[in-house]
């Protein structure tokens, strides 16, 4: 993320929290900033780690409760996987994941033959559709790269 987009980012939290009357804490500030520093799709663990470093008293509690809010503000977004742990991704334009289903590893992939699929008309069931990305799931070249040396004889 380039410093232009990370400013507006930061001016786009501190606006959504005058608007929603939401307290603008130090600490909120300093996670907000770890997300969007971050280059991969961190857990909130991660987050926390990187958090304690500039200030030692933000708990796991407020690094979570932080990143849920942020989400629900469009700030960052939630990456998911069924029986995993959630990653938080600091990109919220329309993009895709390959996930490793050996390592974990999330990669974001873009497509636009992916970005221009028809959303489908859920009305039947009473659900309207706001968004959505396709997750990719496979073994990522460094995994099967493993799998084939401890394979070889």
């Amino acid at each position: 993320m380039n410093a232009e987009t990370r400013l507006a980012r930061i001016e786009t939290y501190h606006r959504l929290c005058r608007e929603h009357g939401l307290r603008n804490t130090i600490q909120k500030r300093i996670i907000l900033e770890a997300v969007l520093d971050h280059e991969a799709h961190p857990t909130a663990d991660q987050i926390h780690e990187l958090v304690l470093r500039a200030n030692p008293d933000v708990s796991r509690t407020t690094v979570y409760r932080a990143l849920e809010n942020f989400v629900r503000l469009g700030l960052i977004t939630k990456a998911c996987h069924p029986g995993k742990v959630v990653r938080y991704d600091r990109r919220v334009d329309i993009h895709h994941h390959l996930l490793c289903l050996r390592c974990n590893r999330f990669v974001d992939f873009e497509d636009h033959g992916l970005d221009r699929l028809e959303i489908p008309d859920t009305s039947a069931v009473g659900f309207e559709v706001s968004d959505f990305s396709v997750q990719l799931r496979g073994i990522c070249r460094s995994c099967r790269e493993t799998t084939r040396r401890e394979e070889s004889p």
